[in-house]
């Protein structure tokens, strides 16, 4: 069975010039952007394309996009399908794991429509996908997706909505050498470096233990921090200290969680915490690596108690699931103010 011949060939003239971009959250939107630009620039007969769950984020996409470069070709594809039919190069960047399912292996997702190209279409089809999510999920998808002819990796990100905006994202690459190759000059206009971590899986087993240290730091530079606070310390002076010391780290020089304690940068913490990280994605991570740490049987004390305290900053103020992750500090503040103690199961009663 074959696609729609009325689909193809409305898509088959511009598809080996067209880009794809699934997925346009906070991270997505800002990665299509930075792709899109930079390609326009090089290429102005470029076509692009963008699909979201939610049609509003697609038509804002666009409708700014074109505003800033208004000669540019772009289209909303309404599903996975459309999206797949129209560019030989596809990038997702999607929630978590039953997203990439979705998206790759359920009916009208990406692998299924593979199935109903030509194979000369399905093996100039390159797959690049930058969520992060279980390792062997990622590498189920992986393996439907060469089953069909067309090449894939796996490319976590790490850098942070602010990274994605610069456009100074590190991606860790999965897949084979020949697949990183072709890949490094679509994410070069997306980040900064690109690092080939292995075989397919890799990047996203890299990412998994990157996250890991940083959902436990972020958690005890709040606790410092709160704690030279209620100790009479200057919240400016003492990140000053930190970041100097043994104790610097991304979590305090970068996204410190105290409003004002960096003088040179604006963080999160700076803006109420909007705009970075979600609390809520980085619960996913953490359960991802607690998960996966089980399987492997490799012990992670820090990385479930970290995976508690972020749920029960959830559980108590539901609206700290779509702040920064830094939120955590508003949460431990919360407690201290109230003589409520904080232990590895949650919040117990005084």
């Amino acid at each position: 069975m074959r696609a729609s011949t009325r689909v193809l060939q409305q898509w088959a003239h511009s598809r080996p010039n067209s880009l794809s971009f699934i997925g346009l959250g906070r991270m997505g939107s800002q990665m299509a952007y930075n792709l899109f630009s930079k390609r326009f620039a090089a290429a102005k007969d470029s076509h692009f394309v963008v699909c979201d769950a939610v049609p509003d984020a697609a038509n804002r996409f666009r409708d700014n996009f074109l505003h800033e470069f208004p000669g540019a070709n772009m289209s909303i594809a309404p599903s996975p399908e459309q999206a797949i039919i129209a560019s030989q190069t596809v990038v997702t960047m999607l929630p978590s794991s039953p997203h990439v399912r979705r998206v790759y292996l359920e009916s009208g997702g990406l692998v299924p429509t593979l199935r109903m190209l030509t194979d000369e279409q399905v093996k100039s089809t390159f797959l690049i996908d930058s969520t992060t999510l279980d390792v062997q999920v990622g590498r189920e998808v992986a393996s439907e997706t060469r089953k069909t002819g067309a090449e894939m990796i796996d490319a976590p990100v790490s850098g942070g909505v602010t990274g994605a905006k610069a456009g100074t994202l590190s991606f860790l690459v999965g897949g084979t050498e020949d697949a990183f190759q072709l890949a490094r000059p679509i994410l070069e206009r997306m980040g900064a470096r690109i690092i080939h971590c292995g075989a397919s899986g890799s990047g996203l087993a890299a990412k998994i233990c990157n996250n890991l240290v940083l959902g436990v730091e972020q958690i005890v530079v709040a606790e410092a921090m709160l704690l030279g606070q209620r100790l009479g310390l200057d919240p400016t002076v003492l990140a000053g200290v930190i970041n100097s010391s043994t104790g610097g780290c991304w979590s305090s020089s970068v996204n410190n969680p105290v409003a004002g304690a960096l003088a040179d940068k604006s963080p999160p913490s700076d803006r109420d915490y909007e705009g970075g990280f979600a609390t809520s994605l980085m619960i996913k991570d953490m359960g991802l690596a607690t998960a996966v740490g089980e399987t492997a049987g490799s012990p992670l004390p820090l990385a479930e108690a970290a995976e508690s305290v972020y749920q029960a900053s959830v559980t108590r103020y539901p609206e700290l699931g779509n702040k920064d992750f830094s939120s955590v500090y508003k949460y431990l503040k919360q407690a201290a103010e109230e003589g409520r103690k904080v232990h590895v199961g949650g919040i117990v009663s005084t």
